[in-house]
This record gives C-alpha cells, structure tokens and sequence, in this order.
C-alpha cells in the first residue's frame, strides 16, 4: 500500500482527530449508502481503513452487532476504542495493511471511504478487487470512496490514485450492479474543500 505502517502510525500520533484531513463528525453519505443497502442489523459489515473514522461507532449506535474496522495503523484503532469506551469491545478490530490483508469470512457490506484511492500500482488494485470480489456474499454490497478527478493528487504526503463515477463503474461492473454514483464535497477542518467519488454496487447472485 502506498505509505507503510509507520507513516500512518507516525500521522496519527501527530495530529488529533479532529486534525486530520478526512475528519468527519458524522460520516453522513456512507452511512446514507448503507440504509439505502437496507441489509439486516445483524448484517456482517467490514470497514477498510476505518481505523479513527466514526462510521463503526455509528452503526453501532443505530444498533448494527456485526461490525468489522481493518486498518494499517494500530495507533487509530487504539485511538477509536479509547473514544468508544465499553463500546468498542461490539467491534472486530484488524491490524492490516489492506495490501496483504486476508478475510477470513464473507461479508454483507464491504465500505472502503479510506483505502482503496492509496493503492497506485496496478497490481496492488488488482489483488485488493479480488479480495473484495470474493469476500461480498452473493447479493452483498460494496460502497466506494475514493478523491474524484478534481480531489487532491496527493494525500499525506502520499501520491493517490483518483477516480470518477465511471472509472468506479467500469472496475465493478462484470460481478456487480451499479446502485448509486455521486460526487459529494468534503470540508477538511483546515477549511479546504476535497470532491470524493462514492458509488454503491450490489454483488451479482
């Protein structure tokens, strides 16, 4: 993946939560995108790069039991369950760097707001689309998050592969069904303003 452990691990000790650029108070699309996926409170839901995002503790909120947070860096999951208190023992945390991350099970609703856009090599986006293939059950859903064609080129320091709601398509589209494509602004807390891809697909059965 573009940046190791220890850039993000490095980022995360540095800046506060409310600091980082992908801050978001409430994760308002995604979290849209999911109700409109109108999966079952005990759907099994994975996260990639949620680490100190709110989407898990959100759900958690709204009474899904079957969440999963995969991230690289330890630091953001430790950081996640000491705001979530008691609360976060209702998730499964994975330290993983999504390049070799390796599911164990078959999800509902894989989410990815976080990761995918790091991965700039073509093999690296090969091997992490066949994951995601074969980790969503038949008749599961994806949500993708990725900067747009006119997002930042970089990210952290880090370079970052950009995508436009066709470019989502074209990737998904042989094992999965379009739901919803949209670009949506994000504010960063400095002020800045960064357009995001979002698409929703539904697995094939």
């Amino acid at each position: 993946m573009n940046g190791s452990r220890q850039h993000w691990d490095k980022v995360y000790s540095e800046k506060a939560p409310t600091e980082v650029s992908w801050y978001e108070p409430m994760p308002q699309i995604s979290l849209e995108l999911i109700r409109s996926c109108g999966i079952s409170e005990d759907a099994a839901i994975i996260d990639i790069g949620g680490g100190d995002s709110f989407l898990a503790e959100f759900l958690i909120s709204l009474g899904y039991t079957n969440v999963t947070v995969v991230d690289i860096s330890s630091k953001a999951i430790a950081r996640a369950k000491e705001r979530m208190c008691e609360k976060a023992d209702e998730v499964k945390w994975i330290v993983a760097d999504v390049s070799n991350f390796e599911p164990e099970r078959q999800y509902d609703l894989w989410h990815d707001r976080a990761a995918f856009h790091f991965l700039t090599a073509g093999q690296e986006k090969q091997a992490y689309l066949e994951k995601l293939k074969n980790a969503v059950k038949p008749g599961g859903y994806v949500i993708m998050g990725t900067f747009s064609e006119r997002g930042p080129e970089k990210c952290s320091g880090l370079e970052v592969q950009r995508y436009s709601v066709n470019n989502l398509c074209q990737l998904f589209e042989k094992e999965f069904s379009m739901l919803n494509g949209k670009n949506v602004d994000h504010q960063t807390p400095s002020g800045k303003s960064q357009n995001f891809t979002f698409c929703s697909f539904q697995k094939k059965q």
